[in-house]
Formats: structure tokens, C-alpha cells, sequence
């Protein structure tokens, strides 16, 4: 079945940052570490940038998991952030679901670690709950290709929408024309490549 094409809508749409914590980010293995980090930094200047909603959860901070990384609670101060004492699946908390809720947001942009378990169960769960959602495959990571195939495969089937952080802020812009500074200069900021397309066009002389 050909699931309809949903847009992103920057007006209606909310970020969930899911159990990025330190403990968990060493388990990643399906990309570099380094990337990683820098697609989940991407993601929420993404989500600053378009001034998205956005709730931070952890899971069992105080134990192996650890904290949630530093830049994430340093962009976010205001933001809701839910260290949930237990529950595995986030949507099992009330005080996530209370927040995400809170947001008014029938779109949900999901990331976090490990893919198969604190990104698939909130995500399924929200879908069962009449959310679209979008999960964003580069910044959430697990043990090996194996394991984040499947969970792709079970949230696709679903009915969840896998996109880049990169797809996702071009959906989320729609047209240059809004602006190219700004969006320019947070895509350099991520990727080194469109840093070199960047100081192209602006070395570039502007002709009438």
C-alpha cells in the first residue's frame, strides 16, 4: 500500500530528542561516531533554526545510560526535559506524552539511541495515538546495519516517514527564497562539502 505523501509543516510540526545520552551513544555502531554526533547537533540547530518545539527525554540517567549530552540541554534550556526513572518506551511516561501533547503538534520528528527500542516504541506508539511522524535515520543510531534495517522496516511499515536531517530542513524550508544566509550557514556548519558551495557563491561576483 503507497502511503500518501505528508509534507513537512514547520507550523506544525514538533522535535523529540529521545535518550541521546552518553552511555547509550557509545553503543552506536551503524555510523561513524563522529558523524553521528554531528547529524544529532544538526538536527537540533535544524529544529532552533525553524524554531520547533522541543522535548528532551532520558532513560535511566543515573545508571549506565548517563546523562543526556551537554550541547543538547545547552541549545535547549527552556525546553521540556523529561529523565523518565524507568520506562523504556518513552510514551509510557505521562509527563512525555503530557509534553508532547503540550506542543498542539500533529507532526512529530523523532531521533534517538538506540534506534530499534527508544526510537521505534515512541514512534509506533504515536502513530497508534493519530500522529504523523518523521524519524530522522542519521541521528539516531544502534549496534549494526542489522538491527537498524529491521527497525526501519517495522516503523515504515507502520506508516512512519524515514528521512536525512538534511531532506528534513529543505522540506522544512520550501523555498530559498526565504532565506539563504541563515540556512546556508547551518548546512556549513554540518557539511564540510556545502561549506565549499557556500564560499563558491559567495566568492561568486553578484551581475545585474
Amino acid at each position: 500500500m503507497t502511503t500518501p505523501y505528508k509534507r513537512l509543516n514547520k507550523d506544525d510540526a514538533a522535535v523529540l530528542m529521545v535518550d541521546h545520552q552518553a552511555g547509550l551513544l557509545s553503543l552506536v555502531r551503524d555510523i561513524d561516531p563522529d558523524k553521528f554526533k554531528n547529524n544529532v547537533l544538526a538536527l537540533a540547530d535544524s529544529a532552533k533554526y525553524f524554531g520547533l518545539p522541543t522535548i528532551l527525554t532520558t532513560s535511566f540517567e543515573d545508571g549506565p545510560n548517563g546523562p543526556l549530552v551537554p550541547e543538547l540541554k545547552e541549545l535547549f534550556p527552556e525546553a521540556p526535559y523529561i529523565a523518565r526513572p524507568g520506562q523504556i518506551n518513552a510514551w509510557d511516561n505521562e509527563d512525555f506524552v503530557a509534553a508532547v501533547k503540550a506542543t498542539g503538534k500533529k507532526q512529530l520528528i523523532v531521533a534517538g539511541v538506540v534506534t530499534e527500542v527508544c526510537v521505534a516504541f515512541p514512534v509506533l506508539s504515536a502513530i497508534e495515538e493519530g500522529y504523523d511522524v518523521f524519524v530522522v535515520t542519521d541521528a539516531s543510531g544502534t549496534f549494526n546495519p542489522l538491527t537498524r534495517d529491521a527497525a526501519w522496516d517495522r516503523m515504515s511499515a507502520a506508516g512512519a516517514q524515514l528521512m536525512s536531517w538534511f531532506g528534513l530542513a529543505c522540506e522544512l524550508h520550501r523555498d530559498w527564497r526565504n532565506d539563504i544566509e541563515g540556512l546556508g550557514a547551518l548546512f556549513s556548519n554540518h557539511i564540510p562539502d556545502y561549506r565549499n558551495l557556500i564560499s563558491s557563491y559567495n566568492a561568486t561576483p553578484v551581475t545585474s
